[in-house]
């Protein structure tokens, strides 16, 4: 098969905010130990390439998180296109932030019954480096934060 052409740089940026759209249950790594662990996550809320993502404070997600804070979200279409993002992922303690995210998830409500539930954990992974790649492209091209 022949690889599918580069997008030009104009088109890229949009091009992978649309796989970050498309896909809401993207693949969260991080680092257990001195390996890999990789999970599907549910963002809470997405502004362009930052990510926020909610967890319990006693799950192993969190204690890796904690150990390691450097992680990389990964998003797949159905047409194999997808986007990378490396980041760090930043605990979110500003109230407001928190009430703002907990108001608009009736997932987060349900489940844990109150902001204040000392398990609700609340991360932004804010993008360092943000790759993607076509369908069969077989090269990444760096999207410009």
């Amino acid at each position: 098969m022949k690889p599918i052409p580069m997008l030009p740089p104009e088109e890229l940026r949009r091009a992978a905010l649309e796989v970050v759209r498309a896909d809401p249950f993207p693949m969260l790594a991080s680092i257990h130990g001195d390996r890999p662990s990789v999970r599907p996550v549910s963002p809470v809320r997405t502004e362009g390439f930052t990510v926020y993502v909610a967890s319990l404070r006693s799950s192993g997600k969190t204690e890796e998180i904690q150990q390691n804070s450097r992680v990389e979200l990964c998003y797949l279409t159905e047409g194999h296109d997808q986007v990378r993002i490396s980041g760090v992922a930043e605990d979110v303690t500003d109230p407001g932030v928190r009430r703002e995210i907990w108001d608009s998830n009736p997932l987060l409500r349900t489940y844990l019954k109150s902001i204040d539930n000392p398990e609700f954990v609340l991360y932004r992974v804010v993008p360092e480096r943000v790759r993607y790649m076509r369908e069969w492209a077989l090269e990444y091209q760096e999207v410009e934060l």
